[in-house]
């Protein structure tokens, strides 16, 4: 009896027990300790505040200064000769005379090698008879013909007959000289490999010949420069073989893209330097880009948001974050097309450990 007397009454408390509570008392309550925490927060937020107010962080500036800004673009070449010629025979035939050796000084025309062309020259002994034996009777006809002796038909005959003799003459000499190789620069002899027999072949057999007074660098440029990269544009050249550099420009731009390598040619010649050989590589930083009275700053002093690039100036001695739009960055130096301008304090070492508005000591300042 009593077991069953006790379920019903606990049956009853746990159903008052789950009654809902009064939800406007509950949201009064949740009010009131929302503004409990408002007013800790705030007088949190006046402590913190204070003890920052102390701290300052220490950071050294320059000074901004508007300066040209030069990019470049930086490739590999190679010097070469400006003249650099290998000359052959035009017509076939054995090796009978050499008359130069590696390394010697050569004239324009200058004749190198001798094939043989001896039946050329029996050719030529015979036609010059000829011509010498019409050249005689032209003589004797021009003679009667100067005194109204003979007929003009008879004149006309002896001096045709010279001027075909001497035209042959004309045309052997010039299939012998074809039979011999000959310097078409002034230069040195750079490389031969010939010997007294040998067959020699136009297009195959030949004397290389350089003018190495005259040397220029040759590189390709990558297509994505075609537009700011011309002749005239000032280049920087380091021979690190050499232990040499120089600046100069560019003498030379080709308009037209390999359409293989996706590149362009550029030529720059360079001043007579004894250090310099053909064929040594050489190091081309091509100015493509240069602009006067430019606002330029460190890549490091520079950072980055969602927002965009900022950097941060002395606002005497604060913190003052300033939005910037950077331009082109070469050697660890960005232009800066807006924000900054001459004069500005820009905080270079420090500037990653600040925000806007906090206390500053500039330890050290570059103006």
């Amino acid at each position: 009896m009593k077991k069953i007397f006790y379920i019903p009454a606990f049956i009853f408390l746990a159903a008052c027990s789950n009654k809902p509570k009064d939800k406007k008392a509950e949201l009064a309550d949740l009010k009131k300790q929302q503004a409990d925490l408002n007013v800790k927060i705030t007088q949190l937020q006046a402590e913190v505040g204070s003890t920052d107010s102390s701290k300052t962080t220490d950071v050294s500036t320059v000074a901004i200064q508007p300066s040209t800004f030069t990019n470049y673009v930086q490739i590999q070449g190679k010097i070469d000769a400006q003249d650099n010629i290998t000359a052959y025979p035009q017509s076939p035939g054995s090796i009978t005379a050499i008359y130069v050796k590696v390394g010697q000084h050569v004239g324009k025309g200058q004749v190198l090698v001798q094939l043989d062309n001896s039946v050329l020259l029996q050719n030529i002994a015979q036609a010059q008879a000829q011509a010498d034996l019409n050249n005689t009777l032209f003589q004797r006809q021009k003679n009667l013909w100067d005194q109204k002796i003979g007929t003009e038909v008879q004149y006309l005959q002896a001096k045709t007959a010279l001027e075909t003799a001497q035209k042959q003459v004309s045309s052997l000499r010039k299939q012998s000289n074809m039979y011999r190789i000959t310097s078409p620069i002034n230069g040195t002899v750079d490389q031969m490999d010939l010997k007294l027999g040998q067959v020699a072949q136009p297009g195959q057999t030949g004397i290389r010949v350089v003018n190495a007074d005259v040397l220029k660098v040759k590189a390709d440029v990558p297509e994505s420069y075609a537009g700011s990269v011309n002749t005239g544009n000032q280049v920087k050249i380091l021979v690190p073989d050499a232990q040499d550099s120089l600046i100069t420009k560019v003498t030379f731009a080709a308009k037209v893209i390999d359409p293989t390598s996706r590149s362009f040619g550029v030529e720059i010649r360079l001043p007579d330097r004894k250090t310099l050989r053909p064929n040594m590589t050489a190091i081309i930083q091509i100015a493509n880009y240069v602009k006067p009275n430019a606002v330029v700053v460190p890549v490091k002093a520079i950072q980055k948001s969602e927002a965009g690039d900022y950097v941060f100036v002395n606002n005497n001695g604060t913190a003052k974050r300033v939005n910037v739009k950077s331009g082109v960055t070469y050697g660890g130096q960005t232009e800066i097309l807006s924000g900054l301008k001459a004069g500005d304090q820009l905080v270079t070492e420090g500037a990653t450990d600040i925000e806007d508005g906090d206390k500053i000591k500039v330890l050290k300042s570059n103006n």
